[in-house]
């Protein structure tokens, strides 16, 4: 069990680095509205945009981005082949207009998750897994009752 509870401390970090520097005013951009609320189910209170509920194409995103004035956007997208492909656009897109793309939190959940997790709508049940697995409280899931 030392390799799920080391797991799980690397999840739970980052997600507390996620909701603090959030909070310093990134905006966070995520494919669907189920992953904007899985997120603030755990308590991440930025401002989150979720691409597929604005119903623009790429182009009038880029430019709704662009008129927000953000300093920082942090991608997270599904980790599916279509999640690294829209990753992979948007960072294109956003680099040439100058905008400061955060993907470490994407690359190490990635990384932490590997196949167990396809989006970050499902990020919440797959920490309730975890949370069954260890036997150990996970406190950031101890809020869900309460929403």
């Amino acid at each position: 069990m030392p390799n799920l509870e080391r797991k799980i401390e690397r999840i739970i970090f980052l997600l507390e680095k996620l909701r603090d520097e959030s909070s310093e005013g990134a905006l966070l951009l995520v494919e669907g509205q189920k992953d904007a609320e899985a997120l603030r189910s755990i308590g991440v209170e930025s401002e989150i945009l979720a691409i597929k509920s604005c119903g623009e194409n790429l182009i009038d995103l880029i430019n709704r981005i662009e008129k927000c004035g953000k300093k920082e956007i942090v991608l997270l997208m599904d980790f599916d082949r279509y999640g690294r492909e829209i990753t992979e656009r948007l960072v294109q897109n956003l680099e040439r207009i100058g905008v400061k793309i955060n993907l470490s939190f994407w690359r190490e959940m990635l990384s932490l998750v590997e196949r167990d997790l396809k989006d970050i709508e499902g990020l919440v049940t797959y920490l309730e897994t975890l949370e069954r697995k260890s036997g150990k409280k996970i406190y950031l899931l101890s809020n869900l009752a309460e929403r």
